[in-house]
């Protein structure tokens, strides 16, 4: 057993700027914790990687290319710190004795499915971003096969970082409706749910492996919309059902990226909880609170 008392694990955060790697600092709060944030740590380095990985027990890479649309044209870029940096950090970590926390995304998968993906689902990405988290995935296994956690989640939403729920309320400033798609179904997932979960993860006996780390439940983007202006004190009547064919964008959207949850049951552990209850949570820790200042967000 891992124990979260453990004085002497050390753990390196990867991309520790961004909302799941500032949440990532406050569950670890009290812990020996080196944060490393995209300018401080080029993941693609491997020279780089293997001097701020010294000495660290664990590794959680939140370090990601997340344009999903620029991947499209980029993906060469994209493949370098999505696969490559995660094959860096693999290889680190394997010659530290170290445990790799890598983040993946439903990107994976090709969106075409009916019921929620299970862990094992074989990979088939239908975008540029997706091809290169797959990557991702495959190399850091392989690089360190007995000691790294995939752990996919998906449409993440948080403090600190761009995110769907934020340009909802930007948006509700300024129009007097908001048209969302209705016809793409996911799970919203709470960046404070999932810190605390990897650290569940870490400092429980659960084996390496594939984890599905999404708020339970599902909800189309016209859903999650509605909740997050009822979620804030708006009027959720001012969010407006449209599909997909009215937002054609570079790069393809899985139309179904709901994933199961059975390898945390299979470990003792519990899967993180619906996504309204933590929507809520989240609104009560001010994450959603309308934002006045415009500048922020740029």
């Amino acid at each position: 057993m891992h124990s979260a008392a453990a004085p002497s694990v050390k753990y390196l955060i990867t991309g520790a700027g961004g909302m799941l790697g500032q949440d990532l600092q406050k569950a670890l709060a009290g812990r020996d914790v080196t944060a490393a944030s995209r300018g401080e740590l080029d993941v693609s380095d491997l020279d780089a990687v293997r001097q701020a990985a010294s000495g660290h027990d664990v590794i959680v890479n939140a370090a990601a290319y997340t344009r999903v649309d620029d991947a499209e044209e980029h993906e060469k870029l994209a493949h370098a710190v999505n696969a490559v940096g995660a094959e860096n950090l693999a290889k680190a970590a394997a010659e530290n004795g170290a445990r790799l926390i890598q983040l993946s995304t439903d990107y994976v998968f090709n969106g075409r499915a009916s019921a929620p993906y299970a862990e094992d689902t074989l990979l088939d990405p239908i975008s540029a971003y997706g091809r290169t988290k797959a990557d991702g995935e495959r190399l850091a296994q392989a690089a360190n096969p007995t000691a790294t956690y995939i752990v996919r989640t998906a449409w993440l939403y948080g403090a600190g970082g761009p995110n769907f729920a934020e340009t909802m309320l930007r948006l509700a400033q300024t129009h007097e409706t908001v048209s969302v798609v209705n016809d793409q179904f996911g799970q919203p997932t709470w960046t404070g749910d999932l810190a605390a979960q990897i650290v569940t993860l870490l400092d429980s006996d659960a084996p390496a492996g594939i984890y599905h780390a999404t708020n339970a439940g599902s909800a189309s983007w016209f859903d999650f919309a509605r909740a997050v202006f009822a979620a804030a004190g708006l009027n959720p009547d001012k969010v407006t059902p449209t599909d997909s064919s009215r937002f054609v964008r570079p790069a393809p959207r899985p139309s179904y990226s709901v994933l199961a949850h059975e390898s945390w049951r299979a470990a003792g552990l519990s899967p993180l909880r619906d996504w309204r209850e933590a929507l809520a949570a989240a609104a009560h820790a001010g994450v959603l609170e309308p934002d006045d200042n415009p500048a922020r967000s740029r």
